[in-house]
This record gives C-alpha cells, sequence and structure tokens, in this order.
C-alpha cells in the first residue's frame, strides 16, 4: 500500500490513536484506515474548478482561515 518512496511521518501518539480506531472499526491495518479517510477527504476537493475554488472549500472546512 505504502511504498518505500512514500513516507508520511506521523507522531507517534496519533499513530496510536490510529491503530486503535482502525482495529475497531474491522480495517485489515492501520494503513488501509488512513488511505480510506485521505480518498474521503480528497473527494471533498474533487472536481473543484479552480485553486480559488479549493481555497473556498477549505475554508468552508475550517482548515484554513
Amino acid at each position: 500500500m505504502f511504498g518505500s518512496e512514500n513516507k508520511v511521518k506521523l507522531d507517534k501518539d496519533l499513530i496510536a490513536r490510529i491503530k486503535k480506531i482502525a482495529a475497531v472499526a474491522g480495517y485489515a491495518s492501520h494503513e488501509e484506515f488512513i488511505q480510506h479517510v485521505l480518498e474521503r477527504e480528497l473527494e471533498k476537493f474533487e472536481g473543484a474548478d479552480s485553486d480559488a475554488a479549493i481555497t473556498e472549500k477549505l475554508k468552508g472546512l475550517g482548515y484554513i482561515s
């Protein structure tokens, strides 16, 4: 799923939380859970016509101010 050139560093406490939730939710691995969450979030921005539209969506979701 995550190749050697695709590494993301996450805080160890965050990883522990992710692993716990992924296990309870029935995911095969915490990597699978992370991928699912990221795909769901990216869907919110796909189809935007411009960078400005993406920025507005990010503002609307509270990611940026």
